[in-house]
Formats: C-alpha cells, structure tokens, sequence
C-alpha cells in the first residue's frame, strides 16, 4: 500500500493553487483581458503608418532614426510553452516575516503558470537546487497546475543553486522556443548566471527573470548588535549591522546593477519581487507594461 500524503504537503499544494487562481481572477483577469497578447504574440515586421491606424502600435525608436512612423505588426502564436523556473535552494528560506522568499518565489510562479494555461497554452516546471531537482515537461492539462504545485511543495533544498550551470542544463532539455520565467534571489556569480541567460536566449527564448528579495535584504534594517547565520554553507557572523550598513547596500546596489545591465544587453525583462509588497499589484503592473509595447 502506497504511504498516504503527507498532510502539510497537501495543504501547501492546495494553498499554492488557489492563491494562483485569486491572483489571476482577482488581479489580473480584469485588466489583462488577453493573457495571449501578452505572451503568445510575435514581432512579424514594420510598415508605415496610415491614417486610421492605431498608434499605440508605432515604434518610437525607428521613429527616432528615421523621423517616419512605422508601426509594430505581429504574428499569433499557437501553443506557447512557458517554464517555470524556481530557485528551491536554502537561501530561498530566509524570511523576515512570515512570508519567506521561497513562499513569494512559488506564488508567484504558480500565478503565472495559471494564467498561461488559462489561455491554453503548455507550462512545464523545473526548480533549482544545486542541479535541477524537479523538471515537469510541459502540458496544457489545468491538472498541471496542482502538479507544478506539488512539485514546488517538495522545496525548498539545502546546498547552493548553482543558477547559472542549471540554466544551461536546462536550456538543453526545454527544446522549440518559449518563454522562461525565472524566479530566484539570483544570490549566485554574475557572470554564471548572465551566460546561463544568455544560453537560454541563444535557444532563442523569451526570458523574465523574476528578482524575489525579502524586504531585510534590501533595506538591511538592523540596528543593534546581530548574529547573521550563513546559508549555503557559509558560517554565523556576530556583527554590529550599522558598522557594515553602507558597505553591504553598496555590494547589493552593485551586484543588483550588473545584473540589470546584463539582462538589458540581452532584453531580457528584470522584475523585482518583494516579500513585504502585494504581489498580485507587481504582477499585474509587469503585465500591464508588457501591454503597452
């Protein structure tokens, strides 16, 4: 006889699933009225523009070189394929409040599977903890949903993410181009994690990378004497937070702008999630922007 399910696992599932589903028909069913133009849309080519025609459709930028107004045309695209790529290593743990990055990182992952499997297309599932540790094959069976969710129950992992050599690996298995989504604290080497995109980009994928931060690491708010314990095998660190405020927001500026500065080089969507903001308000308005190219 098969062991029953563990009864925290189910609710974790259960908890993920509707959360996706109150996100999307809460938040962004109303004002996302097409999930497909929104991702399943190509660049085809330019024409010039005539009168009548829309012009939330001209390309700035050619005007800008050209001083001629041309509008964007589009191709639809059938049966997209969207990854789900989330990091489930042990930073991914560390939480502030109640909410930890992971729990962010997997709401937000399973939104966003809903609502492309809403507009029937597939979304497969890999997440990321030293290697990949899950990996579902793309489907566009609603069921899929509760699988990715079950998945994503499983983590999150002790040991490192190794983003980028798991980037690669997958860029390897997910075969005809999609989009990626991509949701880790990218607390990882630049450089692995830029040519770990670019890999994917190489394979000519759509990539999001979805930057998941709890609240502390960005505003480092500790004031009195703290014991910092180390993830990912790094040690404890008694310190004094004021003495080190400046270097340490200096080293995440820094680290957050070479990462921005890649992905922009790649035109690879940079978005920031985090723990103490409405999740459903980011995802929506990082749809919303999409909308308006």
């Amino acid at each position: 006889m098969p062991p029953l399910p563990d009864p925290t696992v189910l609710a974790r599932v259960d908890r993920l699933e509707l959360e996706a589903r109150q996100f999307v028909e809460g938040y962004l069913a109303g004002r996302h009225r097409s999930p497909r133009h929104g991702f399943a849309v190509e660049f085809a080519q330019h024409r010039e523009y005539a009168p009548g025609d829309d012009i939330k459709h001209i390309d700035w930028k050619v005007y800008g070189r050209t001083e001629r107004f041309h509008l964007k045309q589009y191709e639809q695209e059938t049966n997209l394929v969207a990854w789900l790529v989330v990091d489930a290593s042990d930073s991914m743990r560390y939480g502030s409040a109640k909410l930890t990055k992971y729990d962010l990182a997997c709401s937000a992952a399973a939104a966003m599977g809903y609502l492309v499997l809403r507009q029937s297309d597939s979304v497969g599932l890999a997440t990321v903890a030293g290697g990949l540790r899950a990996f579902l094959r793309p489907s566009g069976q609603m069921n899929q949903l509760r699988e990715a969710c079950r998945a994503l129950a499983d983590g999150p992992h002790a040991g490192p993410a190794n983003l980028g050599r798991t980037l690669h690996e997958l860029a390897g298995r997910t075969g005809r181009r999609g989009i990626v989504f991509v949701f880790s604290d990218l607390l990882d080497d630049v450089p692995d994690i830029l040519a770990g995109l670019q890999h994917l980009r190489y394979h000519k994928h759509e990539v999001v990378l979805f930057h998941t931060l709890d609240a502390a690491e960005v505003d480092f708010p500790f004031r009195h004497t703290t014991l910092f314990r180390g993830l990912e095998g790094l040690p404890e660190i008694l310190t004094d937070p004021l003495g080190v405020r400046e270097g340490y927001l200096k080293a995440f500026a820094d680290h957050v702008a070479a990462l921005e500065n890649g992905c922009r080089g790649m035109e690879i969507d940079m978005v920031r999630l985090r723990t103490d903001a409405d999740l459903g308000h980011d995802l929506t308005a990082y749809l919303q922007s999409r909308r308006g190219r």
